[in-house]
């Protein structure tokens, strides 16, 4: 099979193989946890309610229609009112069904939300710079730990950039969302990478549109090295690794790139 052949497989569905299978789940073996757990000792900053007071562009239209990959911020900070609210648009819980399974802002396969959202905080008013991490049941940051030259770390680790080479240095808050694949193989076996890669483009996607929403740029970030910025937030690289990044700050002008 050709080098192109064998990775367009992949994007097919493939669920006649998957009825062959026995899944762990059909197997009755435990479900893994769907949020990664912390230390109680950890320190935990409470988020700000989410409501639609910081919102600037209401009409849905507007924002799909105004959505573009923006690559130059302004100094201006970000407030903790509009980190809490990308958040929540990116990953918040919005109900629980009989069996603890959570529903969320954005759509997943079989609900089994197999992603953690880690943040490079940078310029975001009332927080120091550093790294965290979201908790969705809570609503609550994480901080996990400072971090000496973030934005030069952040340029290290999104590597040549072929638009605007080092941008996302220059950014408020860079989010960095990480699969756990185990959770979504639990359930789905060998369709569950897939499902996995789709999965994150409806959480991306929703935070293009609520940044919009604020009048805040955003821009996805598919090019990253991904052993250095598993090794920088700790993560083993196997179990649990990074699969896209997006730079968020507050526009600095109306020139930006689809």
């Amino acid at each position: 099979m050709g080098k192109y052949e064998q990775e367009r497989s992949f994007l097919k569905s493939n669920f006649n193989e998957l009825k062959n299978i026995k899944t762990d789940k059909m197997k009755k073996l435990p479900q893994p946890e769907g949020v990664k757990p912390y230390d109680s000792n950890s320190t935990i900053i409470n988020l700000p309610v989410v409501n639609d007071d910081i919102i600037k562009k209401l009409n849905i239209y507007e924002c799909i229609k105004d959505r573009r990959s923006t690559r130059f911020y302004s100094d201006e900070s970000i407030s903790i009112e509009e980190l809490s609210y990308l958040l929540w648009a990116t990953q918040g819980i919005t109900g629980t069904n009989k069996s603890g399974m959570t529903y969320r802002t954005v759509p997943c396969s079989g609900a089994t939300h197999s992603f953690e959202t880690y943040l490079f905080i940078m310029n975001v008013v009332g927080l120091e710079k550093g790294i965290y991490r979201y908790l969705p049941i809570e609503h609550k940051l994480l901080f996990m730990f400072a971090l000496e030259d973030t934005d030069k770390k952040i340029d290290a680790i999104t590597l040549d950039q072929p638009f605007v080479p080092h941008f996302a240095q220059k950014a408020a808050v860079t989010f960095a969302w990480s699969t756990t694949p185990y959770r979504s193989e639990w359930k789905f076996d060998i369709s569950a990478h897939k499902k996995i890669l789709i999965d994150v483009g409806h959480v991306c996607q929703n935070l293009y549109l609520a940044g919009e929403s604020v009048d805040t740029g955003v821009c996805a970030i598919g090019i990253y090295d991904q052993e250095a910025v598993d090794n920088l937030l700790r993560l083993d690289g196997e179990e649990e690794f990074i699969i896209y990044l997006a730079a968020v700050g507050k526009k600095k002008n109306k020139y930006k790139i689809k």
